[in-house]
């Protein structure tokens, strides 16, 4: 009658497994426009492998991706920008993965306000990560 107990539970525990296994949550990055007034928000992120294009968020509005991490490592970069001609930057690294160790199911939520970009895993409150910096464009006229 052991025996028996013994070979259900080695039944029922390779069955969860693989349900576990075939289960794997994505990761996410999650991009929320929490900026005051109109202001537009313009994001244009790449991966390691692949250019995920230009989004514009009007206040209120969000932008989702989901992925999963690559044995190679993967890594998202991310330019976001706004206010007039979107002269208001920030670059950064919106998801970098632990390398050999691969996840499942982690969430990146960057909040964008008036003061900066906020960052939280969703568990914590969020923190000021970066700060907008204002890029001058050139208006002077070419010589050429």
């Amino acid at each position: 009658m052991n025996n028996l107990y013994l070979s259900l539970f080695i039944i029922a525990l390779g069955v969860g497994l693989s349900n576990a296994l075939a289960i794997k949550m994505k990761n996410s990055v999650h991009f929320i426009n929490s900026l005051a007034g109109n202001n537009v928000l313009k994001i244009h992120c790449r991966s390691d492998e692949d250019d995920l294009g230009e989004h514009l968020l009007k206040p209120g509005e969000v932008y989702d991706f989901s992925f999963y991490d690559s044995i190679f490592g993967t890594r998202i970069n991310c330019d976001l920008a706004l206010g007039i001609e979107f002269r208001f930057h920030a670059k950064f690294m919106a998801y970098k993965s632990g390398g050999l160790i691969l996840h499942y199911g982690k969430k990146n939520f960057w909040f964008c306000r008036d003061d900066g970009i906020y960052f939280t895993h969703g568990k914590q409150t969020p923190k000021l990560e970066y700060k907008w910096v204002y890029k001058v464009i050139d208006m002077a006229p070419s010589p050429y």
